[in-house]
């Protein structure tokens, strides 16, 4: 006669086994940067994918909810110069609008084809880097 302690323990690990191929398959899609962003699993990133990301991350980095982000929220991901050079109105912050001018920016910096959109090499070129730093 089996114990409860064994089913039990036989009951989870079917559920282990069982949960891991998708576990495995989710984790597949997003181990590029392009799956990271490709919400419509084209295999590319559109502008509006690139958008989407950036805005979701600027709500995420505004950690004083006032719809700005200063350096220091940053976090590094612009130097002061790139920062300077971004806001237009010199007010020290980056509306979400000037974020979203920014990332647009950088996408077409990094769309070397001019198609676009971006696939798994144009991220990983230094335009496509700095463009990622804005994303996630």
């Amino acid at each position: 006669m089996i114990s409860r302690r064994a089913a039990i323990a036989a009951t989870l690990t079917g559920f282990a086994v069982a949960a891991t191929p998708a576990f495995a398959q989710k984790k597949k899609k997003n181990s590029t940067l392009v799956g990271q962003f490709d919400t419509d699993n084209d295999g590319t990133v559109d502008l509006g994918e690139a958008k989407k990301a950036a805005a979701e991350l600027f709500d995420r980095l505004d950690v004083d909810k006032d719809g700005t982000l200063d350096l220091k929220e940053l976090h590094g991901r612009l130097s002061r110069k790139e920062f300077a050079a971004a806001d237009p109105d010199n007010d020290k912050t980056l509306s979400k609008d000037e974020y979203l001018a920014l990332v647009e920016q950088r996408f077409k910096a990094a769309d070397v084809d001019h198609d676009g959109t971006l696939d798994n090499f144009e991220f990983h070129t230094p335009k496509g880097r700095a463009l990622t730093r804005l994303l996630r």
